[in-house]
């Protein structure tokens, strides 16, 4: 059995039972025989389906939210954003079943087209730093493009991800079509992965279990997509708006208590502007509401865990200086939003992932340096560039190697565009226009017309 805990207060909230091989073998058995015929289903049959889906999610917005609250302690603000995001990825995702087109391609002597086919069954292993809608970002699609899928949400986070799989079947999906297996990693999480049932594995979490992932696919050429981690540059040229960068910094790295792999962690200023960039970041710091997560003012809940807190408390020592938030003393997971200084380029903080609400500050001379300074990252996920000029803007954007940038923002992640990460950030696209695709065979048919009469 899996125990939830509520992060804000260590109270257990839920036990579930935990998945072994026999039941992912199970799982992926109803999973097929849901498949062949929710394929062989109209497309507007499948849309009306999953919009029905989004209706019903829609419905159970607080209810979500709510569960998210109590087993992430995320922000009630927030979790109410992901309860809605799901609704919307399905609904986006209904959109584009009719529209999965293939092509006719140009040549001699007949027709050629491309028919765009599921896979079959899809496997979806899930974090715990945003269990509803990364969870969706890869359900949606692969419904919608004609597949069943098996998820396995993280063990310390799966209430949602099982509310989830009811209210499908309550909107009408057909039975075993979308299965929630909880369980831990190395028993259903590595089940899923060998599982020759199994045409596709989506994971999103650690660099290092996803290339472990990987080479397990590869004994089988199972395709795979990955979203791993990240160490996400937040720039701010000389020139940029100081005023409004420094105030958009905190969440940028703080959202989600920072375990957010698109967290802007490595802030980086140019030296002319330093001393008045963090003369207008330390108040903008110490203001930051620590607290109750669902307290409509919070704006910063706890860590998900005890060992994702000793972890955090690891990478701040006593010998580092810097600016200091407030947190809650007493039960669960708090630690106070940190900004570190006069660090080491190089050192532990500055270029590994912590996964908590710290990040760190480093100076750059120039335009070549900020550029020098962004990439010296074995990851290359996202990132944020401040600065007035749109010249540099489009020469910036250009140089940083990483699959998501926003200029004079944070943004990083919409349903309709692409979302995926260079280096080790991970293998391929998620969301977007192409998000149906990615879950698809590409056919080839060749029709003769100089042969025998059909």
């Amino acid at each position: 059995m899996l125990q939830v805990l509520n992060p804000a207060t260590e109270d257990p909230v839920a036990t579930v039972p935990a998945a072994t091989p026999a039941d992912v073998d199970a799982a992926v058995a109803r999973a097929a025989a849901a498949q062949r015929g929710w394929a062989a289903a109209a497309p507007a049959d499948r849309a009306r389906l999953l919009r029905r889906f989004a209706s019903v999610v829609d419905g159970h917005v607080e209810e979500l939210a709510r569960l998210e609250v109590t087993e992430a302690g995320h922000t009630i603000g927030n979790a109410r954003w992901e309860a809605g995001n799901v609704r919307d990825l399905l609904d986006f995702a209904a959109g584009g079943v009719e529209r999965l087109n293939g092509r006719q391609i140009p040549v001699a002597g007949g027709l050629d087209i491309t028919i765009l086919e599921p896979l079959g069954v899809v496997g979806v292993i899930a974090p715990w730093n945003f269990p509803m809608p990364i969870a969706a970002w890869a359900t949606a699609p692969a419904l919608a493009a004609g597949n069943a899928v098996i998820l396995k949400p993280a063990e310390t986070t799966p209430l949602t991800a099982l509310r989830l799989a009811e209210l499908a079947l309550e909107a009408g999906l057909p039975e075993g079509l979308f299965q929630v297996l909880p369980g831990t990693g190395p028993v259903a999480g590595n089940a899923l992965v060998e599982h020759p049932g199994i045409a596709k594995i989506v994971f999103t979490g650690s660099t290092r279990v996803g290339k472990s992932i990987m080479a397990k696919c590869a004994g089988q050429v199972k395709r795979v997509t990955l979203e791993l981690g990240g160490k996400s540059p937040n720039i701010v040229f000389a020139d940029a708006d100081l005023e409004a960068a420094a105030a958009a910094a905190p969440m940028a790295f703080l959202d989600n208590s920072g375990q957010d792999c698109c967290a802007r962690t490595r802030i980086l200023v140019q030296r002319s502007a330093y001393d008045r960039f963090m003369a207008l970041l330390t108040p903008a710091i110490e203001e930051i509401v620590v607290g109750d997560p669902s307290d409509e003012r919070t704006q910063m809940g706890p860590l998900i865990s005890r060992a994702q807190l000793d972890r955090v408390r690891s990478y701040v020592t006593d010998d580092l200086t810097g600016i200091r938030g407030k947190a809650p003393e007493g039960p669960g997971f708090w630690f106070p939003p940190t900004v570190l200084t006069d660090v080491p380029e190089d050192a532990p903080c500055a270029v590994e992932e912590i996964f908590g609400p710290v990040a760190v500050v480093l100076p750059f001379e120039d335009e070549a340096d900020a550029i020098r300074l962004a990439n010296a990252t074995e990851y290359g996920l996202s990132g944020s560039i401040w600065t007035r000029d749109v010249g540099r803007a489009l020469r910036a954007s250009r140089a940083v190697r990483a699959g998501n940038l926003s200029v004079n923002s944070h943004s990083s992640v919409r349903y309709w565009t692409p979302f995926g990460g260079y280096q080790q950030s991970g293998l391929g696209r998620e969301l977007g226009p192409d998000a149906l695709t990615a879950f698809t065979e590409t056919k080839n048919v060749f029709i003769s017309t100089e042969g025998p009469a059909l």
